[in-house]
């Protein structure tokens, strides 16, 4: 893997799939950040057991309280990583957050659509906003020029799902509330990139392909690529980002997807 070497990282949807996976791979690398904020709904729930035994066992492992879904709570969850952070700044945070409905086009409603577009898309909106502050102080305080993801990155868990040009996985799960949100995601993170570059942010949207997550797996398929082969291929790709790619739509093994 490439040289990324961060400072401090948020992940939201930290207590299971990628989520976590990704508070592994980064525990367990040789220079693993000095603090790593792993963010979920409900940390002392039963659901979040494993983020709570790697915490007892790392000191670096902070977990907060989030629900993406909620302004309040988001600007809560960006004043407690301040608190930690002090002066420093955030390297990178991960919008990994995310839900499905497995419904078909004439099953979807406004309730589906409005939920599913809340969590995947104005979640994200309103964690970028809350958390420019932290990341515009870790670019100021990052030498050289140019953009990088140990510099001050946001990194938007997209999917191939909303690719408007590509009709992946149609005849097995249409899925149209959650592509919908991931094609709107698209859009956010292409605004972010430009609107955050003058601060030197960069921002990518990433496909983590079809893994086997809970989520993964909703719509009642065997998705083929593993939580761990797909945070180590997604690291790989933050690590060599650079300013070409802000605005980006990548895959998890750094490919180009239409958009």
């Amino acid at each position: 893997m490439g040289e990324l070497c961060v400072r401090s990282v948020v992940v939201t949807g930290a207590n299971r799939g990628l989520g976590l996976g990704f508070v592994q791979h980064f525990l367990r690398m040789p220079k693993p950040p000095q603090w790593i904020f792993a963010t979920c709904r409900d940390p002392k729930g039963q659901g979040a057991q494993e983020l709570q035994n790697l915490a007892s066992k790392h000191p670096s492992l902070v977990i907060i309280s989030l629900e993406v879904a909620d302004p309040a709570s988001i600007k809560a969850a960006a004043a407690k990583v301040g608190a930690h952070l002090g002066d420093s700044g955030l390297n990178l945070l991960i919008n990994n957050a995310g839900m499905v409905k497995s419904k078909k086009l004439d099953a979807e409603t406004l309730e589906d659509m409005t939920e599913t577009y809340t969590t995947n898309t104005a979640g994200p909106l309103l964690m970028g906003q809350a958390f420019l502050p932290l990341l515009k102080k870790a670019a100021q305080g990052s030498p050289g020029s140019g953009l990088s993801c140990s510099k001050a990155a946001i990194i938007n868990i997209s999917s191939i799902g909303g690719s408007i040009a590509s009709a992946f996985g149609w005849d097995m799960m249409q899925l149209v509330s959650y592509r919908c949100s991931k094609a709107a995601l698209n859009m956010l993170s292409k605004c972010q990139s430009l609107a955050y570059k003058e601060h030197g942010i960069l921002c990518v949207a990433l496909h983590p392909g079809w893994v086997q997550t809970d989520m993964g797996s909703s719509a009642g398929h065997a998705p083929p690529v593993t939580v761990d082969d797909s945070v180590q291929g997604m690291l790989k790709v933050i690590s060599s980002l650079s300013e070409k790619d802000t605005g980006a739509f990548l895959d998890w093994e750094g490919k180009v997807i239409p958009w």
